[in-house]
């Protein structure tokens, strides 16, 4: 089973159910954990009994909502180990990434746009003490400028991080925001309508972390779905 970290203060929730879907498609079981202090899925994703901690299926993706740990999910569920081939986790808060050990994650993404609040806050989840963490950037930027990766690399010179030679841009477009609001509010998946950009974005990612699924096969599904 493999875990993969998406940290940072930037909302990040949709992009992780994209990826979730895209990976469940082609026959993999997974799992996201909201970790998050909004718990945005909890709103975004239909539950007929919603509580306090709770799992729901949307899109044939399991949710974790309100867990502080994996084994918390794993006492949810009553079982020793959870049956997964991956769990996305959803961090956004120096509480959970302590306690979901993302330290111990198989790939770790750092995911920010370039305002000051995203950057500085996805810094501080992180911290400045302890060995340093291999991270790669996934970065939400109206026009991609050298020298906002470069103010990103100022900014977290102090902290735990070690970038990884990858990036990953996705495009600040109204344009996908508006049809990541129409697919919530529709309560369903739908990728046609977004920029190319925004589905290479998705590609990368699912090419570094599942690299058994045919690239092919993932481009035809951000066509048809």
């Amino acid at each position: 089973m493999k875990k993969i970290g998406f940290i940072g203060a930037y909302d990040k929730t949709d992009m992780i159910i994209y990826i979730a879907k895209l990976l469940v498609e082609n026959g993999l079981k997974i799992l996201i954990v909201d970790a998050t202090t909004l718990q945005k899925t909890r709103y975004t994703v239909p539950c007929i009994t919603p509580s306090r901690s709770y799992i729901t299926t949307y899109e044939d993706i399991d949710i974790a909502i309100g867990f502080e740990t994996l084994q918390g999910i794993k006492n949810y569920i009553q079982t020793p180990e959870l049956e997964y081939d991956m769990i996305l986790l959803d961090v956004d808060n120096e509480n959970a990434f302590e306690s979901l050990e993302m330290y111990t994650s198989d790939k770790n993404y750092f995911v920010t746009a370039f305002d000051n609040y995203s950057l500085k806050r996805g810094l501080e989840i992180v911290g400045k003490t302890g060995t340093k963490i291999l991270m790669t950037k996934v970065l939400f930027s109206r026009r991609m400028e050298k020298y906002e990766d470069e103010y990103l690399n100022f900014l977290s010179f102090y902290y735990s991080i070690q970038w990884s030679k990858e990036k990953i841009y996705f495009p600040f477009e109204a344009g996908d925001n508006s049809i990541i609001v129409e697919n919530q509010r529709n309560a369903r998946i739908s990728f046609k309508e977004l920029t190319q950009e925004y589905k290479d974005g998705i590609l990368e990612i699912i090419s570094q972390i599942a690299p058994e699924v045919r690239f092919s096969d993932v481009k035809k599904m951000l066509k048809n779905i």
